[in-house]
């Protein structure tokens, strides 16, 4: 047992060394031994490629702005540890982190010694979460899926609504070669009965959704068919505005506060699965509710601006599909400045690809670096995987501190790649401001 926050989150992070290792047999099992915790709350379960996060957080600000208190289950965490567990967007404290810690150690040591084997970092962390909204903290939690979705560990628990972002090429290696074969392992949380909203999806993947969905006897509303987003345009003042639209209600001039077409199809999932919610569940949300609870709705790390002048904006591009939205969103708000971009980025990641949509930017100078966590690849690593001028530096501040020197005042400064990666140049700037 454990008698200090830190000995706790010691134990959890030792987890990791046992990888990766997908199926539900072990978090069953789990659950079994903690009485079902999981079936004692009302939920919203989000899977997809990209913009879990983001959806996340406006349906997390408009449950708000409804008077919900609202439990969600993110990952990676940006700041700190214990805010993939949250409540109203604040993190459980590190003495709740330290009991539940405590609460199921004795299990995990019991499930180590049976066949099943032992439970990861994830399924440790996801069964704290499970019991901690089980005891009633939150009137409805919003679950991320962790990697996939059939046999990710969240799986076990059966929503009032499933929600699936986006579907693109990663975790290739886990999930499947093909889009069809992705779209597999994230409609593996769609359960029978169970409404489920998908976001703009390739057709390729959307088949594959819709058939899942008709087995399942689950309702489907589709991006672009059951509802609709129209006089989208962006603000001079950083964001977007757009009218929503589906066959209940008509939402005009929402606006949001981060940046992107790509942001504004994740607003419109959450307001489609907000209306489902509140429909299978009884809960009135006014349009006055949605409006202000997107407006005030903030994920870190998503084109979030942390410097007027210089500009300075960080993203959270960590994949293909992420650096193919990001393109699109610097090419059309910033289409006539210089780009500078410090970029790092996981090993395991597809960096040719990723770094050659970013070379199609017009006067772009390329930054690749490193920083500290066990499987971020080195700046030459990087660099051999890049056709076309690139300049390695050989930590970031270095590279930040070069890039703000060289740069004019109309240039901006992109910091992008890895969500470790962007964790930890935030907490930086974070540090500094508070000194």
């Amino acid at each position: 047992m454990f008698n200090s926050y830190e000995e706790a989150l010691t134990w959890i992070h030792s987890r990791l060394a046992l990888g990766i290792k997908p199926g539900l047999k072990r978090m069953e099992w789990m659950m079994k031994k903690l009485g079902h915790p999981e079936r004692k709350f009302k939920s919203i379960h989000v899977a997809g490629t990209n913009g879990k996060g983001s959806t996340v957080t406006y349906l997390r600000s408009m449950l708000e702005a409804a008077g919900q208190t609202v439990g969600t289950f993110t990952s990676p965490y940006i700041e700190s540890f214990n805010e993939r567990i949250s409540v109203n967007g604040e993190p459980i404290s590190n003495e709740e982190i330290l009991r539940l810690a405590n609460l199921i150690y004795p299990y995990v040591m019991e499930l180590d010694e049976t066949p099943l084997g032992g439970p990861t970092e994830f399924e440790v962390v996801n069964s704290m979460m499970f019991q901690y909204f089980g005891e009633g903290h939150a009137d409805v939690v919003i679950v991320e899926v962790g990697l996939g979705g059939l046999v990710d560990s969240t799986n076990v628990v059966t929503p009032i609504v499933s929600v699936i972002t986006t579907i693109g090429y990663d975790h290739m290696h886990i999930l499947g070669n093909s889009l069809a074969e992705i779209a597999y392992q994230k409609a593996g949380i769609i359960k029978a009965g169970v409404p489920v909203v998908t976001g703009k999806i390739p057709s390729e993947a959307l088949t594959v959704i819709e058939k899942i969905a008709i087995e399942q006897d689950s309702p489907q509303s589709q991006f672009g068919k059951e509802f609709f987003v129209s006089k989208w345009q962006t603000l001079p003042t950083w964001g977007e505005q757009f009218t929503f639209e589906d066959d209940y209600i008509c939402l005009r001039q929402a606006q949001i506060s981060m940046l992107g077409e790509h942001q504004v199809e994740n607003a419109a999932v959450a307001l489609e699965a907000l209306r489902i919610y509140s429909h299978e569940t009884g809960l009135a949300v006014g349009h006055e509710q949605m409006l202000r609870g997107l407006k005030r709705a903030f994920w870190p790390g998503r084109m979030e601006k942390i410097n007027e002048q210089p500009l300075i904006v960080m993203d959270g591009a960590h994949n293909e599909p992420a650096v193919i939205r990001l393109v699109e969103t610097l090419k059309r708000d910033f289409p006539d400045q210089d780009v500078y971009v410090l970029f790092a980025a996981l090993k395991d990641k597809s960096v040719d690809t990723m770094m050659a949509h970013l070379q199609t930017i017009q006067n772009m100078h390329l930054m690749v670096t490193t920083f500290d966590y066990p499987r971020a690849a080195t700046g030459e690593e990087l660099a051999d995987q890049v056709v076309g001028p690139v300049e390695i530096v050989e930590n970031w501040q270095t590279g930040l501190v070069k890039s703000i020197n060289e740069m004019d005042s109309s240039d901006v400064l992109l910091i992008t790649g890895s969500l470790y990666f962007i964790s930890e140049v935030r907490h930086y700037f974070k540090s500094e401001e508070n000194n």
